[in-house]
């Protein structure tokens, strides 16, 4: 190509010039002479006028025509093409240079297995990573390869890792919903991305997960990555790979698998919890559908095999699998296992008290209370706990569903007991020496700015012990802590196993230090154990997956937190509020003991109760603290909690409790009482009389005094006599 002469250049000289040395003319020597012109010449004629040039067929010729120009345009793209495929090469470098080594596809880590079992011994739930049988993908069936293939990647079989078209269809399908409604990554891609790579959304990982894909199609075949997809992905309840999901799901083997299922565990992909058939069978039988209608599109199927397999075989069963009823409990205990056996542990199998019957009872109940009339007194939330008296846990409800909110309403909430709170001070007053039958003041009372009322506004004067804890009266439960002492209380609620701080005023009487209902469920079965402490518990065995202990439980090692004589006083006490107090709703057909509570403007309801058999706590309220449409211990709680215990109490025989069939004439201090006739039990109450509430009105009082005394018969011939 000849090049035009730019309008800057000019001749070069030749290199003897540049090479030869300079001259130089000496001083004082005189100057040559010049030598004359030479004659005028006459010029040239101008030669004859040429021809004009004939135009190139299709266009200008010649160097500066329309081709010179367009070779001139090649040049300066290829070179623009050299620049782009440096960068290009560069970029691949930059994200390729700290790749993972893809022969980790061979490799697995996974979380330890921790399978839960029933009291029973039938498996409920399960934590952490289970595999099952590492297949080869010519050992499955071939409609689970296809039904995979048309729903997760359409060009599997034709692509080198990375689909162009799928790219571009995604983009576009995203794009006109304004969200991302399709992906374009293959499942070389997503292998790729589960194997090496962290799930950030960012430039760089999406880079390298190309990458990483390429190189998969070029180090293996298809069958091969189609293997390790379909024995490492995620499948839901804990599960990883084809094999171990067909065993959850379906109890068999994946080589087993027919159609149908096959087409269930591929729409698992989407959203493993939320199509899981165990969990959501409704979702799971549509994501089917879309999974099959995907492989009749693609020919893999016909529409006779389609509609075949949607309908649902009559003999279909499914074993019931974790993700079932107790993920509360459940949760509880996942928590406690590495303070058992330490964190570093293998796979393991926990035996618990879980009790599935009492649970589906739990959760029946407690649903309906919600949907009915909860929903009309805006109630938002509710828990529920039934233990046996040793404290071992066989049910538990920590919210209105464990899909809506994983937080535990019964072990992680806390909240103000209320009233519920008060047979704690009066079991005080029992060790201090007074006796149910003894009266207390039912009158207005002042401390300060602090002015505790009644809920019905009413005072009934002079009550006895008995009385005002069946109904609850406020000012009679404050002045017998005031002469119990503040700290008598405090002692008394942690003995019974409350762990939460408390405060060190006479509100403390009233209920207002927060706690949790499991805390306090176990508080009541200390008293329905017989004195014996209570820690609740569900675990009762570890083994590892070789059927070695690792540790077994051996009983409570809590000791006597009651006296006999004061569990059988605080039965006593415990059946009012049930038989003519504030709990009557919760009255069953055997021997039955119970306080309601309620909190200021009807933010918490509570009912605690128990039978010779079991013991029960529920709690309503609003996450969110917003009041309730005078929902009280006594209404919905109460009859929340008879609702659960009439039916876990079916096919049990009635057992009375310690105290309530006899008097107490072995007790000392009973006994110096019933020579006072004027503190005999009442066998009545007022009529009428609702639920007080618990939250002191005005501010709470200052804190009190350290006790001066721990003599209980001192202290009760102090209270007989009148003085202090």
């Amino acid at each position: 190509m000849v090049m035009p002469v730019l309008p800057f250049s000019r001749r070069m000289p030749p290199l003897s010039e540049l090479t030869a040395p300079p001259r130089f003319r000496p001083s004082g020597e005189p100057p040559r002479p010049v030598r004359p012109p030479p004659p005028e010449r006459r010029p040239p004629s101008p030669p004859p006028p040429r021809p004009p040039r004939q135009r190139a067929e299709g266009g200008k010729g010649g160097k500066g025509g329309k081709g010179g120009w367009g070779r001139r345009i090649l040049t300066v793209l290829a070179v623009l093409a050299i620049w782009v495929g440096m960068a290009g090469a560069g970029l691949i470098a930059y994200f390729a240079y700290d790749l993972p080594d893809i022969s980790q596809v061979a490799q697995a880590d996974r979380r330890p297995a921790v399978t839960l079992l029933a009291a029973d011994g039938t498996p409920f739930h399960r934590f952490g990573d289970l595999r099952g049988e590492t297949l080869d993908v010519s050992q499955l069936p071939r409609h689970l390869i296809d039904a995979l293939v048309a729903t997760e990647d359409r060009r599997y079989w034709s692509h080198f890792g990375v689909d162009p078209l799928g790219i571009a269809r995604a983009f576009y399908a995203n794009h006109r919903a304004g969200r991302t409604v399709q992906g374009g990554s293959t499942l070389t891609q997503q292998l790729a991305k589960n194997l090496f790579l962290t799930p950030d959304q960012t430039l760089r990982r999406k880079a390298q997960e190309a990458l990483l894909a390429i190189r998969l199609e070029h180090e293996y075949s298809k069958e091969q990555i189609l293997t390790a997809y379909l024995n490492r992905v995620y499948l839901g309840a804990g599960t990883f790979g084809i094999d171990a999901a067909a065993r959850t799901y379906f109890n068999k083997s994946a080589r087993d698998l027919n159609l149908r299922e096959s087409a269930i565990i591929v729409g698992l992909l989407k959203a493993p919890s939320r199509y899981a058939p165990t969990a959501n069978p409704d979702r799971a039988t549509r994501r089917m559908g879309v999974v099959l209608r995907a492989m009749e599109e693609e020919g893999y199927i016909t529409e006779a095999q389609l509609q075949a397999a949607m309908a649902p075989p009559p003999d279909e069963k499914r074993d019931e699998v974790p993700d079932g009823d107790g993920r509360y409990l459940a949760g509880w205990v996942a928590d406690q296992v590495a303070g058992f056996v330490g964190a570093d542990h293998g796979d393991l199998v926990v035996r618990t008290t879980f009790d599935g019957n009492l649970q589906r009872i739990a959760d029946a109940q407690v649903a309906a209370m919600l949907a009915g009339p909860g929903a009309e007194a805006n109630v938002g939330q509710a828990a529920a706990v039934i233990m046996a008296p040793d404290g071992a846990v066989h049910a538990m409800v920590g919210g209105r569903g464990y899909d809506k909110s994983e937080f535990n309403r019964a072990t992680q909430a806390l909240r103000q007991p209320g009233s519920s709170f008060k047979p704690i001070v009066y079991l005080a007053a029992l060790e201090a020496g007074w006796s149910e039958n003894s009266t207390i003041l039912d009158a207005p009372y002042t401390k300060g700015k602090w002015h505790p009322g009644n809920y019905d506004g009413k005072f009934r004067g002079e009550v006895t012990l008995s009385t005002a804890l069946a109904n609850s009266l406020n000012t009679a439960t404050i002045r017998l802590m005031e002469a119990v002492g503040v700290d008598n209380v405090r002692n008394a609620a942690k003995r019974l196993g409350l762990t939460t701080t408390m405060r060190r005023d006479l509100s403390l009487a009233l209920g207002t230090s927060e706690t949790t209902l499991l805390e306090l469920t176990g508080a009541y079965a200390t008293l329905a154990n017989e004195g014996q402490g209570v820690i609740p518990y569900a675990i009762t065995e570890i083994r590892d997956t070789s059927g070695n202990v690792l540790y077994r439980r051996q009983g409570s090692s809590a000791g006597y937190a009651v006296a006999a004589p004061y569990v059988e006083a605080m039965n006593r006490l415990l059946s009012g509020p049930v038989e003519r107090g504030t709990g009557k709703a919760a009255k069953l057909d055997r021997p039955t003991v119970g306080k309601t509570g309620t909190t200021q403007d009807y933010k918490d309801a509570w009912f605690v109760g128990y039978t010779a058999d079991l013991v029960g706590g529920v709690w309503l309220g609003n996450d969110d603290g917003k009041p309730m449409k005078k929902v009280t211990g006594g209404g919905l709680p109460a009859k929340l909690w008879h609702s659960i215990m009439v039916e876990a109490h079916q096919g049990l025989p009635a057992r009375g409790l310690p105290g309530l069939n006899r008097v107490p004439t072995d007790d000392p201090i009973g006994a110096l009482l019933a020579q006072h006739p004027g503190d005999g039990m009442e066998t009545t109450a007022d009529a009428g009389i609702a639920e007080v509430h618990s939250e002191p009105l005005g501010e709470p009082p200052p804190p009190e005094p350290e006790p001066t005394s721990g003599d209980p018969i001192g202290n009760l011939l102090r209270r007989l006599t009148g003085k202090q």
